[in-house]
């Protein structure tokens, strides 16, 4: 029952020990010594012998054709090597594995099942994924690949045994309305929370995610499409529905005790999703609430990182603990600029963005207390003091720091016999409060300033993360996976991202690649 890496420590042990006999003979790890060139030799020697007039492919074939030839995938068979054990049979190189099934992904094939009947039937996928065709791997291959990726021994984050909900997750109240939330409360009580404990890389896919980060998202700041050292950063929410319904069973016996309803604890298929309110179609969903980063300043709206939370998360929560996960796997990245919408329009996530110099570009959220906009009954004096209709200046009754606006009270009024004022302007027995923003709000007084052009032109780059999340959900078929575990869901989600990346890298031309072909296998 040990784990690969526990049997490689005691060979390794057992190694130091029995210095006579040599273990290395014996080794059965994934061996890649060509690298990529040894991939691109195969597939031209193959190419060739079945499909001696390549004219005949169309052009959209000869599109993906060039990718995958460029696409290096030779570090994966470095960085998976520990994963596999040093005895049994030679195992499948995990660069062909993970290459297979970026090509599926890439022709919208959601199915494993069918994806291995297509390698055996098209020699072309076969020798495009490194395989030998003919000789292509099965159903088992690849989950065994996706089990190797991820690194935990359960499927799922939460055990599928727990209690149910009873309440389900309240709608907006308006149509378009998000789920209701007091955002500004929650990012006050957990933003400080999270500052001071570092998050650690720690999570079931930092494997998944580091094979994305070496391969492709290092590749995109190589070729200068994304700047780490002056990041703007784009993030949002979307629902990924999984499922039509929730699926669990009783694991009780109360039922056949006579009770028919009961609240033990179930086993679910999908422990980490749950019932959520989607407020662009108007309608409950089951599934995942994926926060997504976006570098806005890259011209292809090129992802930075994910994490998938529970359907009935906020989009501030999920903001909160996605943001500080990312901080702690790219901790190099130095974010300058972060674009948000008015679910994030809290004090405390700008006070945190003082911080760290990071300039924010939220949008206001107008059902929040204490706007921006005065009344038109008073007037404010030259020192900033509020006057009443009556001209008198109001007395000054504390500062709220946690709202930067300073608190006044009309001036015939105490707290023993209320508002004794003969025209009251406040049916109020307290009497009529005004609070005032001081300049030092970092809520209303942006640089820039909300009004001016240069507010309007970098927050109209937050849509760049609506863009990528269209492009994830629709064009590469993200909520199509027919899965039922976090881990297959994570491996889809990365894998289409890296497929982001891949599209957005410049490759020569079909025609000019049909020529340099024709001379390799000439």
């Amino acid at each position: 029952h040990l784990t690969n890496q526990s049997k490689n420590a005691a060979l390794r042990a057992l190694d130091q020990k029995v210095h006579f006999f040599d273990w290395r003979r014996f080794l059965m790890l994934p061996d890649n010594s060509g690298g990529h060139a040894a991939f691109q030799d195969t597939f031209v020697s193959q190419f060739h012998k079945f499909y001696p007039d390549p004219f005949v492919l169309p052009k959209s074939t000869w599109d993906y054709i060039v990718q995958f030839w460029y696409l290096d995938l030779s570090q994966t068979d470095s960085i998976m090597q520990e994963c596999y054990s040093v005895f049994g049979p030679e195992p499948r190189l995990p660069s062909c594995m993970l290459r297979s099934y970026l090509l599926a992904l890439k022709l919208k094939v959601t199915s494993i099942t069918v994806w291995c009947r297509m390698l055996k039937e098209t020699p072309l996928y076969a020798i495009l994924s490194g395989f030998s065709f003919g000789d292509t791997p099965g159903v088992g291959t690849f989950y065994d690949f996706f089990s190797r990726i991820w690194q935990h021994d359960s499927n799922n984050l939460s055990p599928k045994d727990r209690f149910p909900k009873i309440k389900k997750t309240p709608k907006g109240k308006k149509k378009g309305d998000k789920t209701p939330c007091d955002s500004s409360s929650m990012a006050s009580k957990l933003l400080p929370l999270l500052e001071h404990w570092q998050l650690k890389p720690q999570n079931p896919f930092f494997l998944i995610f580091r094979l994305y980060q070496q391969q492709f998202l290092d590749q995109s700041i190589h070729r200068g499409l994304v700047n780490p050292r002056h990041l703007a950063l784009a993030g949002d929410g979307t629902p990924v529905r999984t499922a039509a319904q929730q699926r669990k069973k009783r694991i009780c016996h109360c039922k056949e005790k006579g009770r028919s309803s009961c609240d033990c604890k179930r086993h679910y298929s999908q422990p980490d999703c749950n019932w959520g309110w989607d407020s662009h179609r108007e309608c409950y969903f089951f599934g995942y609430h994926l926060y997504m980063y976006v570098a806005s300043d890259s011209f292809s709206d090129l992802p930075v990182f994910p994490l998938l939370e529970r359907a009935s998360r906020h989009d501030m929560l999920s903001f909160l603990h996605s943001f500080f996960t990312m901080k702690a796997y790219l901790p190099e990245f130095q974010i300058e600029k972060l674009l948000l919408d008015s679910a994030h329009d809290a004090y405390a996530v700008y006070e945190y963005c003082r911080r760290e110099h990071i300039t924010p570009f939220i949008d206001l959220n107008p059902g929040h207390t204490g706007h921006f906009t005065y009344k038109d009954d008073f007037t404010i004096d030259d020192d900033g003091v509020p006057v009443c209709k009556l001209g008198l200046r109001m007395h000054k009754d504390g500062y709220e720091a946690a709202k930067h606006r300073a608190k006044y009270r009309c001036p015939k009024s105490n707290r023993k016999r209320g508002c004794f004022c003969e025209h009251p302007c406040s049916p109020a027995k307290y009497g009529r409060t005004v609070h005032i923003f001081t300049d030092d709000n970092p809520r209303l007084f942006n640089i820039p300033p909300r009004d001016s052009k240069a507010w309007e032109t970098e927050y109209d780059r937050r849509t760049s993360v609506e863009r990528s999340n269209k492009r994830e959900k629709e064009d590469y078929k993200l909520e199509d996976g027919r899965h039922r575990s976090t881990k297959m869901w994570y491996c889809r989600l990365y894998g289409i991202m890296m497929l982001q990346h891949l599209d957005a890298w410049e490759m020569p031309s079909a025609e000019a690649f049909q020529e340099s072909l024709l001379g390799l296998t000439a």
